[in-house]
C-alpha cells in the first residue's frame, strides 16, 4: 500500500526519513535558540519552572520552519494531496520534556488561525489564542487540509506516542466515528507523519523514568487561500516557495 492509499483509507500515513539527520539536528538547535530568546512570550508554553513544552505562532517565531515541508518527499506529498497552490497556514510545536510530561484526550483538530473574526455562516466559536483569532471550521474546509508533523526525536512507547483511530477522518463529530481499534504510532527522528485534521487522536504521558524528549513541529497546510465569508488565513506560506 502506498502512503497516498493509506492516507485516503486511514486518515494518516508516515513518510520515513523524510528529513535528513543534519536538517533535524539544525532544527533542534535553531528551535532551542528561539525558545530561549522568546521565553517570556505568550506563544511559548512552559510549566512552572520547567522547559518549553509547546508553542503557538511558530510561523512568526521561526519563519524558516517552512523549509521543512519544502523538502522532496513532504513537498511531493502536499502537491499530490492538496495541489500546487498549497500553503502552510499554522505552525505549532510540541515536546514532552523529561520530567515534565503531559497528555491529551481523544480529539479532532477543528481550529483555524485567521486574521480577524467576522460574522459568518460557516465559522463558529471565535476565540483568541496567544493573540491570534481562531475559529472552528466546517468539514468542507478541513477536508481540504493536511497536517504534517515533523518528528525531531524518535517517538516510542516511552515518550507518550500519538494514538489514532484509523478511518475516523471521515466523520466530523467524534461521536459518529466507527468503532475501530486504536493504533499507537512509533517513528524515528526525521520521519514525517501526514494526518487529516479530523483524524481522532490522543497521546498519553511519557514514562516517568524516560530521558527522552518528544519534539514535534506541527504544520497545518491548506489547498489554497480561499475561505468563505471574507475570512483570511492569519498565515499562508506557499509550499512551492
Amino acid at each position: 500500500m502506498t502512503w497516498a492509499e493509506q492516507l485516503e483509507r486511514d486518515g494518516y500515513a508516515l513518510l520515513p526519513a523524510a528529513i535528513a539527520p543534519d536538517v533535524v539536528a539544525e532544527a533542534v538547535r535553531t528551535w532551542s535558540e528561539i525558545t530561549a530568546a522568546n521565553a517570556e512570550a505568550d506563544a511559548v508554553l512552559t510549566g512552572s519552572a520547567g522547559p518549553a513544552y509547546g508553542a503557538r505562532n511558530v510561523l512568526d517565531l521561526w519563519p524558516g520552519v517552512v523549509s521543512l515541508v519544502r523538502t522532496g518527499p513532504v513537498r511531493n506529498a502536499l502537491r499530490v494531496t492538496l495541489g500546487p497552490g498549497a500553503g502552510v497556514v499554522r505552525g505549532l510545536y510540541f515536546d514532552k520534556p523529561p520530567g515534565h510530561s503531559w497528555a491529551l484526550p481523544w480529539h479532532k483538530d477543528y481550529s483555524l488561525a485567521v486574521k480577524e473574526r467576522r460574522p459568518s455562516s460557516h465559522f463558529t466559536k471565535p476565540t483568541v489564542k496567544a493573540g491570534v483569532p481562531h475559529v472552528i471550521a466546517p468539514q468542507s474546509v478541513l477536508d481540504r487540509m493536511l497536517t504534517v508533523r515533523i518528528h525531531l526525536d524518535p517517538m516510542t512507547p516511552d515518550n507518550g506516542p500519538l494514538r489514532v483511530i484509523p478511518g475516523s477522518h471521515r466523520f466530523y463529530d467524534q461521536r459518529n466515528d466507527e468503532p475501530r481499534e486504536a493504533v499507537t504510532l512509533e517513528c524515528g527522528a526525521g520521519d514525517a507523519l501526514l494526518m487529516r485534521p479530523l483524524l481522532t487522536h490522543a497521546s498519553g504521558h511519557s514514562r516517568a523514568e524516560t530521558g527522552l524528549h518528544r519534539r514535534i513541529v506541527h504544520l497545518e497546510c491548506a489547498a489554497d487561500r480561499v475561505l468563505a465569508d471574507g475570512f483570511e488565513w492569519m498565515w499562508f506560506c506557499n509550499v512551492e516557495g
